[in-house]
Parts: structure tokens; sequence; C-alpha cells
């Protein structure tokens, strides 16, 4: 009864041994591919396809480099000009602030309510006269910063495009 059981494990080609964690682990078959012969037209083929692929390869390589740089220089125009931004926001909520503590100081030293009528309706229309000119101001920086943002893509997308062209 034994020996149909060996016959059987010798047609099977994997070995089946013990993994000292319990669990088993099973031992490919080993195939003599070096010494297969491979017809000369099939090893011109793989090597003008391996040589096709370095190239794109090297080829990706080159504009993901450009591309990398396009996108720094993209987003140093971004945060300069979001620095720029802010700093005129600070700029513009300090003369509001200053706007209203001077107002307040005026309201203090009235003496009359027709004075201090006077003095909001002024002040009512130096503020609005400043919204205005700081909301002008925000619109013509916020143009500037997107153009700035925008020409290093513009170009790199010309170039790359220019460059395309002329290898094709």
């Amino acid at each position: 009864m034994t020996e149909p059981t060996a016959a059987t494990a010798k047609t099977k080609t994997a070995k089946h041994t013990a993994s000292p964690f319990g669990l088993p682990s099973y031992e490919m078959p080993k195939f003599d591919l070096l010494n297969a012969k491979v017809p000369e037209a099939f090893r011109e083929l793989a090597e003008k396809g391996v040589a096709q692929a370095k190239e794109n390869y090297e080829k990706m390589q080159a504009a993901g480099d450009a591309m990398t740089g396009i996108l720094d220089q993209t987003y140093s125009a971004a945060v300069k000009g979001v620095a720029d931004y802010n700093y005129k926001l600070i700029e513009m909520a300090r003369a509001n602030s200053n706007s209203a503590l001077e107002f307040a100081c005026g309201l203090i030293a009235m003496k009359s309510l027709p004075e201090m009528v006077e003095l909001s309706t002024e002040q009512t229309r130096k503020q609005f006269e400043l919204v205005a000119e700081q909301s002008k101001e925000l619109w013509a920086l916020a143009q500037k910063m997107a153009t700035e943002t925008a020409e290093p893509l513009k170009t790199g997308v010309t170039k790359g495009l220019n460059n395309q062209l002329a290898s094709a």
C-alpha cells in the first residue's frame, strides 16, 4: 500500500517541505531557459524593443525634469504673489484701523450733534473711497499674481510643443 503513494509523490513537480512556522512551502520547478535557442529575428526584435523603451524612458525622464522645473517656477511665483497680497491686506487693515481710531477720537472731541453728523458723513465718504481704492489695488495685485504664476506654465508648454513639432 505504501508503493502507490511513493509513486504518486514522484510524479509531482513541486516539492512540499515543512516550514518551521507550520505553513507549507513549495519549491518552483526549475526550467532550463538559458540553454533554449531563440531565433535571431526574435532576438533582434527584442533588442529593438529594449532600445526603443530606453529611448522613450529617457525622453519621459527629460520631460519630467522639465516639468518639475516649470512647477518649481510656478510655485515660487505663486508664493511670492500670495505673500505680496497678504502684505497688502495687512497694510490695508492698518490703514482702516487708523481711520477708525481717528474717527473715534474725533467723535469724543465733538460738542454738538450737527458736528457729529458732519464728522460721521465725512468719515463714511472717506471710508467708502478708501475701500473702493483698496479693492482696485487688490484686484490689480490678484491679476498680476495670476499673470506671473501662469507665465512659467505658458512658457514651458510653448517650449514643449515647439520641441515636439521640431522632432516630428
